[in-house]
């Protein structure tokens, strides 16, 4: 990996952070719990009670990639950056922009 592709992942796994934090702050709005005492009806209630198990699901899948995130963060600078986790080849620089936090490569992922 060149120096202009680290500094492009470095760029990317920012802006990637940036926006995951936003999301878990949206998730974490529309995922308070609904009041007993707001007459929306009862299927209104059940469709909002679905709808804040969907938002639930999508917080901890937001949590989840925001820690990956964070982790690669720290692990920018080492020697095994970009190297997949299970052969130890290089991810191909495109994997890297399109998903920062992958550990493996496209054939160890399957």
């Amino acid at each position: 990996m060149n120096e202009l592709e680290f500094i492009k992942i470095k760029e990317q796994l920012s802006k990637e952070i940036s926006i995951t934090k936003s999301k878990i702050s949206k998730y974490t709005e529309l995922s308070k719990p609904i009041a007993p005492e707001n007459s929306i009806g009862r299927v209104s209630r059940m469709d909002a009670i679905n709808n804040k198990s969907i938002v639930e699901a999508a917080l901890r899948e937001a949590k989840n990639k925001l820690n990956q995130l964070e982790t690669i963060e720290r692990k920018i600078g080492d020697n095994n950056f970009g190297k997949c986790f299970k052969c130890k080849k290089n991810i191909p620089f495109e994997r890297l922009i399109i998903r920062p936090h992958s550990q493996f490569c496209v054939k160890c992922a399957k």
